[in-house]
């Protein structure tokens, strides 16, 4: 193969699960374009399939090998062809993967995702599958190449892995003991992101608020959100996902104080009751979680709080599903992730006794959903005739054509669909909220536009070949998911 012909060979990263995922991706993405590879054009088949895995979900490997097998005889028919598999299924099932689909090429974990262009490379030459898989860090993800999927938004790593033991995650396992970013690191990063156009920053890591661990600074993660305040055109940062035992009122303070703070909060509940919780090794309890959320309420009367919520965890009684409603119904949250509880190999609670029959999962599952949607819709109820400051996002409404509306992010991080103006993705339109339902809120009276650097960016990229960015397994998106997409992996 000639270098003409390697540098043209071309990609396609699938990702699957977690923000922590996205973001590696992005870097897979700038690893292979650095290496010469280019992004196949949508609907043609690419040189080199990268699978970036989640091992969080009951069938996970069963969705991996089902499209590794739909794989199996593209790559037979297409000379050169390559495959990859890496993330935390990857980690998790080490060699499993090469001895149950021998057509991979390369097997590569959560912790060396920079060899991925050389491993390709190795295979290509030897002509047979190349694993490597790290048990530790090598090179922390944020330092290597990479490919945004937005001009206006971006992720910003300040940790990797986690200190916890919940015993319904396999996080730590397979991500390691908690690695802190220096905050020079970190700073450094958004300041090059806000000169390249980037508006927007939400800071990253299985549990932000014990940022510091690594060097001895319990206070560090609210000195970081301060120090954000610092960084000039930087108008929005936003974080996730904190932990409540770890959640100090430093953190709530930094967020009141600090203007480009959204007053916007993901915590994850997980279960409200007591009980339950001890049994997941989640060491706070309801009492506490309801004080960390009266007082950053009473700190930005206007925060917007959303969390992760686990139903028919093992052993979960009638009892304690209501001791979960009863903290829903007082927290009022603006939105919450909800999952039927499924078993994940290699967690403690997979084996744990008392498990929950489906059947009863599903109809706990199905009323919590009910009491949530009528809080939610009554939250957002409480915000028409508000004027916000809408960030125009790229892919967030998928009826905006036949709507003729624009849909981005109120500070809140709510999802608003507004009135056709003249504003690119990355600008900002003011309006004013006209309709409110469960999960967005409708602004049909536009106050004005505000053009942006962001903006900018974002046409300077139009001039470009089109992109279509790392495929997440779900409709394109324009800007960094606003939150968690699975829970117990970066959902602390």
């Amino acid at each position: 193969m000639t270098a003409t012909e390697e540098s043209t060979r071309t990609y396609e990263v699938r990702t699957y699960g977690c923000q922590m995922n996205v973001h590696d991706s992005e870097r897979l993405s700038g690893l292979l374009e650095d290496a010469g590879y280019v992004r196949a054009p949508e609907g043609e088949t690419p040189d080199v399939v990268v699978f970036n895995t989640c091992a969080v979900r009951e069938n996970a490997d069963n969705r991996l090998y089902g499209n590794l097998g739909h794989l199996r005889p593209v790559k037979a028919a297409r000379e050169g062809m390559q495959i990859a598999v890496g993330g935390c299924l990857a980690q998790k099932d080490q060699g499993e993967i090469v001895r149950r689909a021998p057509w991979v090429d390369v097997v590569f974990g959560t912790h060396n995702i920079g060899s991925l262009p050389v491993l390709l490379e190795r295979a290509r030459i030897a002509q047979e599958s190349q694993v490597e898989l790290e048990e530790s860090l090598s090179v922390f993800p944020s330092t290597l190449p990479t490919k945004r999927e937005s001009a206006y938004a971006a992720w910003v790593a300040i940790s990797v892995g986690c200190n916890n033991t919940c015993t319904f995650c396999i996080v730590p396992a397979l991500r390691g003991k908690e690695k802190d970013r220096r905050p020079g690191d970190i700073l450094g990063e958004i300041r090059a992101l806000v000169d390249q156009g980037v508006m927007e920053v939400t800071l990253l890591g299985q549990n932000v608020n014990t940022y510091g661990v690594e060097f001895g600074d319990r206070l560090a993660f609210g000195k970081l959100l301060r120090a954000c305040g610092d960084v000039e055109g930087l108008e929005r940062v936003r974080f996730t996902s904190p932990h409540p035992a770890a959640f100090t009122d430093d953190v709530i303070a930094a967020m009141a104080e600090t203007p480009n703070v959204m007053h916007q909060l993901h915590m994850p509940l997980q279960s409200g009751s007591d009980r339950v919780l001890k049994a997941m090794r989640r060491s706070y309890r309801a009492e506490k979680y309801l004080g960390i959320i009266s007082r950053v309420r009473a700190a930005m009367p206007d925060a917007a709080i959303s969390t992760d919520i686990i139903v028919g965890f093992p052993g979960e009684t009638e009892d304690d599903f209501q001791a979960t409603l009863d903290v829903v119904r007082e927290s009022r949250f603006a939105n919450a992730f909800t999952f039927q509880y499924s078993i994940r190999p290699g967690t403690p609670a997979a084996t744990m006794p008392d498990q929950v029959p489906k059947e009863v999962v599903r109809e706990r599952y199905d009323r919590l959903i009910e009491v949530q949607e009528e809080i939610a819709w009554a939250e957002n109820r409480k915000q028409t005739g508000r004027v916000v400051e809408v960030l125009i996002a790229e892919g967030e409404g998928r009826k905006d054509d036949a709507t003729r509306r624009l849909s981005g992010r109120a500070p809140d991080n709510r999802l608003v669909h507004v009135a056709w103006a003249d504003a690119r993705p990355g600008d900002v339109v003011t309006a004013e909220v006209t309709y409110a339902a469960p999960h967005h809120l409708v602004a049909d009276k536009v106050v004005g536009v505000r053009r942006t650097r962001s903006g900018d960016a974002w046409e300077a990229r139009q001039g470009r070949p089109a992109a279509k960015g790392v495929s997440l397994g779900m409709p394109t998106i324009g800007r960094p998911a606003p939150l968690p997409v699975v829970s117990g992996c970066e959902v602390s």
